[in-house]
C-alpha cells in the first residue's frame, strides 16, 4: 500500500493535485483542507489507496490527522472515499470531531449528500474511535473550547458583558485546567463576578 508520496507539485486545483515522484505522475484526490495547506513546489503527501474491482484511487491528506479521520469515515457503512472527502472539504478535522463527540446531528447532516440516518451512523459509529487517534492535547482543547462556548453562551443570557466574562472563564481555565463540565465553569465563573 502506498503510504506516502514526497515529490515535485506538478499541478494542484481544488479536488487534486499531481504530484511527480521519480519520473511518475501520481494524481492524488485531495480535500480543501490539504488544498489551502499546501503551498510549495516540493510537497508531502500522507496517502490512503482505494482499491475496488473496476479502479484504485488514491487520496492524499496534508497531515495524518486528517488521513486518520479519513480512514474512519469510510469504515462507517454508506460513508465511500468520496462522501468522506466531501466531509473533509466542509469542516476541518477537529471541527468533524467535535461535531461527532457532541453528536451534533445538524452539523454533519450540512455536508451535501449525507442524510440525517447517515449522520447519527456516523456519530455512533466513530464518537468512541475518533478520539483515539488525535492528540490529547487536541482532544483537550476542543473539549475546552467547547466548554469555553456553552459557558460564554450561558453567562451571556445571563445579562453579563461578553468581554468581562471571557476574561473571568479564562482565568477559571487558567486556575482550573480540570474543570470538565459546563456547569462547574460557570459556577466558578460567577463566584468571580
Amino acid at each position: 500500500m502506498i503510504t506516502q508520496i514526497t515529490g515535485k507539485l506538478l499541478e494542484k486545483t481544488p479536488t487534486y493535485v499531481v504530484v511527480e515522484c521519480n519520473g511518475i505522475g501520481y494524481f492524488i484526490n485531495i480535500s480543501l483542507q490539504t488544498f489551502s495547506s499546501i503551498n510549495e513546489e516540493a510537497c508531502k503527501l500522507f496517502t490512503h489507496l482505494s482499491v475496488k474491482e473496476d479502479s484504485h484511487t488514491l487520496y492524499g491528506f496534508y497531515d495524518q490527522n486528517e488521513r486518520h479521520l479519513f480512514r474512519n469515515l469510510i469504515s462507517v457503512s454508506g460513508v465511500g472515499p468520496s462522501t468522506a472527502q466531501v466531509i473533509l472539504s466542509t469542516y476541518n478535522p477537529s471541527e468533524i470531531v467535535t461535531y461527532i463527540t457532541t453528536a451534533d446531528v445538524a452539523a454533519i447532516q450540512h455536508v451535501k449528500g449525507i442524510g440525517a440516518k447517515t449522520a447519527q451512523r456516523i456519530i455512533i459509529d466513530l464518537k468512541d474511535k475518533v478520539a483515539k487517534g488525535l492528540p490529547k492535547s487536541d482532544i483537550l482543547f476542543e473539549l475546552d473550547n467547547t466548554i469555553k462556548t456553552e459557558s460564554l453562551s450561558a453567562l451571556l443570557a445571563l445579562g453579563f458583558n461578553k468581554k468581562s466574562a471571557e476574561q473571568k472563564i479564562d482565568k477559571v481555565l487558567k486556575e482550573n485546567p480540570d474543570i470538565s463540565s459546563v456547569e462547574e465553569l460557570v459556577k466558578m465563573a460567577l463566584s468571580q463576578m
